[in-house]
C-alpha cells in the first residue's frame, strides 16, 4: 500500500514538474511536423503548381493582346490581371495536400491516441490549416516569380508582390480548412481530395477574365457574393494600379471570413468525430 501511494505521489511530482506546453508552441509543433511530412514527399507539391504555372502562360498568350480592347483595363497589363487567377487556382488544386497527412493519421490510429493526449483541440486542426496555408505561400511565390519572368511589372513595386502572397496564405486558410474538415469527416484520402474541388466553380463565378463592372444579370450578382471576388479585386488593384485600402481590407476581410466559417465547420466536423468514437 504504501509502495502505491509513493509511485502516485512520484508521478504526481513528475506531473508537476513537466508543465503542459502553451498553445502556440502545440500550434507550432503540430505545423512543423505537417510541413516535414508534405516535404518528404515533394513530389506531391508539383502537379498544383504546374497547372496554375500553365494556366498563366496559356492565359497570357491569348488574352494578353486583348487587354487594350477591354473596358476599365485599358493601359494595364492583363498579365497583373489574370496573375491573381492562377494564384487562387493554385491554392484550390493544393488544399488538400496538408489535409492528406490527417487521414493518414486517421487511417493509422495514430490520430486518435492523439486525441488522448493533453494536446489542445485548438493545435490539432490549427497545425495542418497554417500548414497547408505556408506550403500555398511558397507556391504562390513561385508563381509570382515566374509572372516576374514573363515581364510582369508590380504598380506597387515588391512590397505589393509580398500583399499579393500574404492575401494567397490568408485565403490559403479557409481552402485548408474545408479540406482538414473533410478528411475529419469522411476519413478517407480520395473524399478529401474530392472536396478540395468543390471551391472550383467559385473561380468561375466571379470576374474570371474580365472586370468585374463588365459582369450582368445573374453572374454579376453571384461575384458581388463570392469571397473570391474581393480577393482577386485586392490583388489586381494592387499589381496593376496602386494601393486601394478599400479593397485591400475588402480582400482581408473576405479571407479572415472565410477561414473563420472554414475553422468553425472543421471545429464541427472534429467534434462529430469525437462523439463517433
Amino acid at each position: 500500500m504504501t509502495t502505491q501511494v509513493s509511485v502516485q505521489n512520484t508521478s504526481s511530482v513528475r506531473s508537476a514538474k513537466q508543465p503542459k506546453a502553451s498553445l502556440p508552441l502545440q500550434i507550432w509543433l503540430v505545423t512543423w511536423r505537417n510541413l516535414v511530412t508534405i516535404f518528404r514527399t515533394p513530389v506531391a507539391l508539383f502537379p498544383p503548381l504546374a497547372i496554375s504555372i500553365f494556366f498563366l502562360v496559356i492565359y497570357e498568350s491569348t488574352l494578353g493582346g486583348a487587354a487594350a480592347f477591354i473596358p476599365n483595363l485599358s493601359g494595364n497589363s492583363y498579365l497583373g490581371f489574370i496573375l491573381p487567377l492562377s494564384i487562387v487556382s493554385s491554392s484550390l488544386s493544393g488544399a488538400g495536400i496538408a489535409a492528406q497527412n490527417m487521414v493518414r493519421d486517421i487511417e493509422s490510429g495514430y490520430f486518435d491516441k492523439l486525441l488522448l493526449t493533453p494536446i489542445s483541440r485548438a493545435a490539432l486542426l490549427l497545425g495542418p490549416i497554417l500548414a497547408g496555408a505556408l506550403i500555398l505561400g511558397i507556391q504562390a511565390s513561385i508563381v509570382v516569380g515566374v509572372a516576374l519572368i514573363m515581364g510582369l511589372e508590380s504598380a506597387t513595386g515588391f512590397a505589393g508582390l509580398l500583399l499579393v502572397v500574404g492575401l494567397a496564405i490568408l485565403l490559403g486558410t479557409g481552402f485548408a480548412g474545408f479540406t482538414v474538415s473533410a478528411a475529419l469527416g469522411s476519413g478517407s484520402a480520395a473524399a478529401t481530395q474530392g472536396a478540395s474541388f468543390i471551391f472550383f466553380p467559385l473561380t468561375f463565378l466571379t470576374a474570371s477574365f474580365v472586370p468585374l463592372e463588365l459582369l450582368d444579370g445573374w453572374l454579376k450578382t453571384a461575384a458581388k457574393l463570392n469571397p473570391i471576388t474581393y480577393v482577386l479585386e485586392a490583388m489586381r488593384a494592387t499589381l496593376n494600379t496602386g494601393w486601394d485600402n478599400t479593397l485591400i481590407w475588402q480582400g482581408v476581410l473576405a479571407c479572415l471570413l472565410l477561414g473563420g466559417a472554414m475553422f468553425a465547420l472543421a471545429i464541427y466536423a472534429l467534434r462529430v468525430r469525437t462523439r463517433r468514437s
